[in-house]
């Protein structure tokens, strides 16, 4: 029986364990057909408080070919809005193998894997996005001769959840990591995880993007706004602050001549805002790639963590 395990960040992982579970999704990804009877008998509970698209269709689509089931629970349809998050997560715990939440708040993430007694996945949360990290260096490592080590990455955008991932993982993996971000809440800020990248010589902080992406292998962007928040009416003001803040920090072929960087954005992709449009399908994106690689990233996070592979 295997100890039981969660994933709230990367962070809390041993470095090692880290670099196994991104060879593992190589593997799974080149040898699908191997893995298709491994989830069989199992059942993934997916709470989503959070919108979602690349995480809703990559856990389920990940635990169907892999042999197993998913049930997805809306946070608003359930009881999760009446009762405590520990009671219903010791409810989930006896009917599933795992749970998978990308909820809004890192606290109900900590409380969920305090009560729980499977595996607890963060699907997303306010301060972390590893499911995501892990693609983002999974498509790093499919580009870069199957190693991500070593690799040379500038994020431009606003300081959030995603970053703290790179940072965390990034630290494991030995990536070097450069952050343009105009934008920081210091209450977002993993100032832990961020000091131990700069402590390994591996993190950089600019403002200055035209030379951070002068080196880069890759250049990677996010939403400038919370994707719940985007569309929101109540919201516009601060969309507009930040617009304008943000906008010359924009990824487009101004920015990008003399560099051969690939391009990466973890979508869903706002045109105009944080990348111009023609840059989305350009030759050197590999956005749909790091898309893709949500599957595979899930399914290798699923079979370690249930099954110790």
């Amino acid at each position: 029986m295997n100890a039981l395990k969660h994933l709230v960040d990367w962070k809390f992982w041993r470095d090692e364990d880290v670099r196994h579970v991104l060879e593992l999704a190589r593997t799974v990804k080149h040898n699908r057909r191997d893995f298709e009877e491994h989830m069989r008998g199992h059942t993934l509970v997916m709470l989503f408080q959070k919108t979602s698209t690349r995480t809703r269709v990559s856990f389920e689509a990940g635990m169907t070919e892999l042999g197993g089931h998913a049930i997805n629970l809306d946070w608003r349809a359930s009881n999760f809005t009446l009762s405590k998050v520990r009671f219903e997560t010791q409810y989930l715990s006896r009917n599933a193998a795992m749970i998978m939440a990308r909820l809004k708040d890192n606290v109900d993430i900590l409380e969920m894997e305090q009560a729980a007694s499977v595996p607890v996945i963060n699907g997303c949360c306010d301060l972390y996005h590893p499911c995501q990290a892990l693609a983002d260096m999974l498509t790093i490592a499919e580009h870069s001769d199957g190693k991500a080590e070593g690799a040379k990455l500038t994020y431009i955008g606003v300081y959030n959840n995603v970053v703290n991932s790179l940072v965390s993982i990034s630290a494991a993996l030995n990536v070097r990591l450069t952050l343009v971000c105009p934008i920081r809440d210091e209450s977002v800020v993993d100032q832990a995880a961020r000091q131990r990248l700069l402590d390994a010589g591996l993190l950089s902080e600019t403002l200055d993007a035209t030379a951070a992406i002068r080196d880069a292998d890759y250049v990677y962007t996010d939403t400038w706004l919370d994707m719940e928040y985007f569309n929101d009416p109540e919201y516009e003001e601060e969309k507009q602050q930040r617009c304008d803040l943000m906008l010359p920090f924009q990824i487009n072929a101004e920015l990008l001549a003399g560099s051969d960087a690939h391009i990466m954005h973890d979508m869903p992709i706002h045109p105009g805002y944080e990348i111009a449009e023609d840059m989305v399908e350009c030759e050197r994106s590999i956005i749909y790639d790091q898309a893709e690689n949500r599957l595979d990233a899930q399914k290798a996070i699923m079979l370690h963590l249930l099954h110790g592979l």
